[in-house]
């Protein structure tokens, strides 16, 4: 089997006003699609965070990719890395271009061959997959709305009830968010819950989450990711105050060092989407015991191959594995959900932004979540196929709202006038 053509389509999907730590969304979220065909008539779908940075690395990518034989996914990577290293790509850049491979030569292949992505990656040891809800201080809208004002996406009723509701109401107090809670976790049936923070003081969001202990009960497992933006005093005297409260404490400080002294100080699991990020940083976070639990994405490791392997190094070395999100469709929500079917050390249940999303790429439209979880697809490859129609509907979305790269900070002074990131703000 050899890969004949490789198709690159950016897309721009709806996106709310989520608050966080490095500034606001902006109406539009960006992703990029992949679809490898084979000399067989049979394609394959893959999905990244998108932009124009990523999507002239994939075309670049083109070279290396046509021609290529899917299942030898080690050289055609070696081939990649070789063209990030004539090209002066960003690790990031890299990654992703790897990843939108890996998924998408996964899918052809299992497409091929009659089999689930999950059985290339080892089998199943899980039939249905546990997802969290992940809520947002937010400021009200439900996206897709272009600077200008022109409306390019479905505007949400914010008089209707439930979840639409919620995903379009604003949520800066305690009980707006515990609102939005209970909203999502009625419509789609999670069992744990996670809050974005290092939006407001640590004081504040310490009090938020001893809003949803008391509107949840003991039993449903709360997290907060205050993105690495509290000092270590910060974190340690807000985490003294968590410590009945988390069922983990993700990225309060920046880098390893910091954590592990906030580890060293806390009787608290720490994870990190933020310390620990590539294979090369395992070492050292082994030596200082940075967390208990990296959350994998495997957009930003490189693919399902690179994301296997982390398992494996994580049982050796005693470490959980969750999963981390970022604004998403289905595609990326499909390969997330056979990675974590094939992963022994996921511990957790997975982060997803899906229910703040509106739009769809995939044919049959949106994923429905069960009691908060998903089955595992038995369908060959990842069990998708692309909405055509909507991938062009999609695409006209990019061609006009005009973002090219996704930038918080930017989009947060459009409402608040001279806020600037801070490393570390408390």
């Amino acid at each position: 089997m050899k890969i004949t053509d490789m198709r690159v389509t950016p897309i721009a999907m709806g996106d709310p006003p989520l608050l966080n730590a490095a500034g606001l969304h902006a109406p539009y979220a960006l992703r990029t699609i992949v679809e490898l065909v084979s000399d067989d008539g049979i394609s394959g779908v893959g999905e990244v965070p998108g932009g124009a940075v990523t999507t002239s690395a994939l075309e670049a990518a083109r070279e290396a990719v046509v021609g290529a034989d899917p299942f030898a996914r080690r050289a055609n990577l070696a081939a990649l890395e070789a063209i990030a290293g004539r090209l002066d790509w960003s690790r990031t850049t890299l990654m992703r271009v790897s990843s939108a491979v890996d998924v998408a030569s996964h899918d052809l292949i299992g497409k091929a061959i009659g089999k689930p992505v999950v059985d290339l990656l080892g089998g199943a040891v899980r039939e249905r997959v546990e997802f969290a809800a992940y809520l947002f201080y937010k400021d009200e809208g439900a996206g897709g709305e272009s600077a200008t004002g022109e409306e390019l996406g479905a505007r949400i009723d914010p008089s209707a009830g439930g979840w639409p509701a919620a995903r379009h109401a604003r949520a800066h107090e305690h009980d707006e968010v515990v609102a939005q809670a209970r909203a999502m976790c009625d419509e789609y049936g999670f069992g744990s819950i996670k809050l974005k923070g290092g939006v407001f003081s640590p004081d504040h969001e310490v009090v938020t989450i001893r809003a949803l202990r008391e509107a949840f009960g003991p039993y449903v497992p709360l997290r907060l990711d205050p993105n690495a933006v509290w000092s270590v005093e910060t974190a340690v005297k807000a985490g003294e105050q968590l410590v009945d409260l988390l069922e983990y404490y993700e990225d309060p400080v920046r880098g390893q060092e910091a954590m592990a002294e906030v580890a060293r100080r806390l009787d608290l699991p720490l994870a990190t989407n933020m310390c620990t990020v590539a294979f090369e940083h395992l070492p050292q976070s082994v030596r200082l015991g940075s967390e208990r639990i990296i959350l994998v994405d495997h957009h930003a490791w490189g693919g399902l191959l690179a994301a296997v392997e982390l398992d494996r190094i994580c049982a050796t070395f005693g470490r959980e594995l969750s999963m981390h999100s970022n604004s998403h469709l289905g595609i990326s929500l499909a390969a997330m959900t056979h990675l974590a079917a094939a992963s022994p050390s996921l511990a957790y249940a997975v982060d997803t932004h899906y229910p703040w999303q509106s739009d769809e790429v995939i044919v049959g439209g949106r994923f429905v979540f069960d009691g908060g979880s998903l089955p595992v697809s038995r369908e060959p490859g990842l069990g998708v196929e692309l909405d055509r129609d909507a991938l062009a509907r999609l695409h006209a979305n990019y061609v006009r709202c005009g973002l090219v790269e996704r930038n918080d900070e930017v989009e947060m002074q459009k409402t608040r006038p001279g806020w600037r990131f801070e490393k570390t703000r408390w």
